[in-house]
């Protein structure tokens, strides 16, 4: 306790204490170098309030000029999309324009049925008739997964999202079972259609689709509709459904419209003429 007692009487070290009462003696430390301590305090408290001073002289001039190159890029941003829009839409023009000289090609080539039948087929005229709707969507919970992996071949950690490799197995599992033209979210496939992922997205033709993914096949509904939710593909969106929580519907209808593709262009496959067979 005799410690503690002398530590709190004597908090200041006695060295201490002795070299201050010689500096106090000896007439160090009195007002001539108080008086230059606070000289030393106004100067550096004057040139901080200088620096802060022309730090916002310089801000308040360039001001301006952040806000006006601001602008500018705002400009320049509005003129590219702007840019980019009229192409897209000359791109769109061109596309029904070609859309048109094909269909008119063929209307040329012989007519008749079979000429109607290659423009169907080829998905260069738009048509309708008895079919299915078929809406495939991501579940509720897209963070979830089942206890099954129907998708273990896909490379694909399950998300409860939907992928490109399911709708290409519903896309074929449709025309297995009869369909005769076949379209997603109004984008219609044909032969040389690629569903493909990009990320999360998926693309068809490089177009990019927003679930619900609504699939519209033209073919005799109700037996095309009981074939494909008999066959592999059915039973595999089936599996995906009661496993993943992802949400399916299909219905046979009177009716279905499906658009013309955009473009069919062949770049490598040439028709055999008369004299090549012969």
């Amino acid at each position: 306790m005799s410690l503690l007692t002398n530590v709190m009487d004597h908090s200041l070290d006695d060295g201490y204490a002795e070299a201050a009462a010689r500096k106090k003696a000896d007439g160090e430390g009195g007002m001539p170098k108080t008086l230059r301590a606070k000289l030393g305090l106004a100067l550096g408290l004057v040139l901080a309030a200088l620096i802060v001073t022309v730090g916002a002289a310089q801000a308040r001039v360039a001001a301006p000029v952040v806000a006006k190159e601001r602008e500018e890029l705002i400009d320049r941003i509005d003129q590219e999309t702007d840019a980019a829009d009229e192409l897209e839409d000359s791109v769109d023009e061109l596309r029904a324009d070609v859309s048109a000289r094909q269909r008119e090609a063929l209307r040329d080539s012989g007519g008749g049925d079979g000429s109607a039948l290659v423009g169907i087929l080829s998905g260069a005229v738009a048509v309708h008739g008895p079919g299915v709707r078929l809406v495939v969507d991501d579940a509720k919970d897209t963070s979830a997964g089942g206890d099954g992996d129907p998708r273990s071949t896909s490379g694909f950690s399950d998300t409860g999202r939907v992928r490109d490799r399911d709708m290409q197995r519903v896309v074929n599992g449709l025309w297995e079972s009869g369909a005769e033209a076949v379209s997603i979210n109004g984008q219609r496939l044909t032969a040389l259609s690629a569903i493909r992922a990009a990320g999360d997205a998926i693309l068809v033709d490089n177009r990019p689709l927003v679930p619900p993914y609504t699939v519209l096949a033209v073919g005799d509904g109700g037996r095309l509709s009981d074939r494909f939710q008999n066959s592999a593909d059915g039973l595999y969106l089936h599996a995906l459904q009661e496993n993943y929580g992802i949400r399916t519907a299909i219905s046979a209808e009177d009716d279905v419209r499906l658009p013309a593709a955009p473009s069919v262009i062949v770049r490598t496959a040439q028709p055999i003429t008369e004299k090549g067979t012969s």
